[in-house]
């Protein structure tokens, strides 16, 4: 559960961050007659980012199990993939993210209506898409047939939504890039789990080989029905029984992923001044 409340939390907080930038920015500068088409486009891009998590879920209902686990393992990919991209772009753009939005604000507001529609829609609708995709792979890889992923994911949102109004008011001031280093790292501890059960639906799907090739076995010492058992899995996605691949899969991954997010930035060298040619005289 707390691994969805930080998926909920985070792609939450930058979808609230990008909304408060716009209409802080619009009042501040007078233009609240803009306000309509950017909560127009904003409800657009909610709206497409449920639609897509409900296609998500119902469609693969109607799907054999094989499909399923094909569809589900290709997924999971593909959202580790974005996400990884997600977080190392947060934590070099935060600082000027505020400056970006203004920008294309500005040019917005030249182009008339539509054009601040279709600005809010792609602000707001990537991150839409990315939390659903992530959400959606996320929760049915960690889920133990209850409704706490789900409702995990629902508390950060709601958390991140009362964090963004406190943000737009004043009231709570943290220093965001910090914030998305520490939480970014977790996400890609989150997202190794999500890719190892991701290469596991593939092997069960009979996509990839290797489903009894077991790495280990500690199912004895770590029941995945106790409540440490379950515990592990909603964090880490943890599993007492991970084939060789998985294993292998998780460790390409994290170990060299978290030690270039984590590293510091490189300075750039200054560049040696070339020396103005000489004129003749």
């Amino acid at each position: 559960m707390f691994a969805n409340y930080l998926i909920g939390l985070r792609e939450g907080l930058e979808a609230s961050l990008v909304v408060c930038i716009l209409i802080a920015y619009l009042v501040k500068t007078d233009r609240r007659d803009a306000l309509k088409p950017i909560w127009i486009g904003i409800a657009v891009a909610v709206a497409l980012a449920l639609g897509f998590g409900c296609a998500l879920e119902f469609g693969s209902q109607e799907l054999t199990f094989e499909a399923q686990e094909a569809l589900g393992g290709s997924l999971s990919i593909i959202a580790v993939c974005l996400v990884t991209w997600m977080v190392f772009w947060m934590r070099r753009t935060a600082r000027h993210l505020k400056a970006d939005l203004h920008g294309k604000l500005d040019a917005a507001l030249q182009m008339g209506t539509g054009a601040l529609v279709a600005t809010a829609f792609l602000a707001v609708g990537r991150e839409g898409l990315e939390t659903s995709l992530f959400v959606w792979t996320s929760v049915r890889a960690s889920s133990d047939g209850t409704e706490g992923p789900l409702i995990g994911v629902l508390l950060g949102i709601a958390t991140a939504v009362v964090l963004g109004y406190l943000f737009y008011r004043g009231a709570l001031r943290i220093n965001l890039a910090k914030f998305f280093t520490w939480t970014g790292a977790m996400l890609v501890v989150v997202a190794a789990g999500v890719l190892a059960y991701g290469f596991h639906d593939l092997q069960e799907a009979d996509f990839l080989p290797g489903l009894t090739n077991k790495a280990f076995d500690i199912s004895e010492t770590i029941p995945p029905d106790s409540w440490y058992g379950t515990l592990l899995k909603g964090v880490f996605n943890f599993q007492p029984d991970p084939t060789v691949l998985q294993v292998v899969v998780w460790s390409l991954y994290l170990v060299p992923t978290l030690a270039f997010f984590l590293a510091p930035p490189r300075s750039g060298k200054a560049r040696p001044k070339t020396p103005a040619p000489v004129r003749a005289p």
